[in-house]
């Protein structure tokens, strides 16, 4: 058993195992992210976007098919 262990590795009786490392910034980048999107669509579920409601024309009252007085 004097096989050579790659670098970053250990052997575990009988198979290698990853050394451990540092936990970086990197492993929270999707969660962080997801948190950015649920931010956002609650801040627009809550507050709205501004003038984005505000672009919709509003309904005309007067139907556009006329309609026959005798019925």
């Amino acid at each position: 058993m004097s096989s050579k262990v790659p670098d970053g590795f250990h052997r575990v009786r009988s198979h290698l195992r990853r050394n451990p490392q540092h936990r970086s910034a990197k492993r929270m980048s999707g969660w962080l992210i997801a948190g950015l999107v649920a931010g956002v669509w609650l801040w627009g579920q809550v507050f709205g976007f501004g003038q984005a409601t505000a672009t919709t024309p509003p309904a005309s009252p007067n139907p556009t098919a006329s309609a026959t007085a005798g019925r």
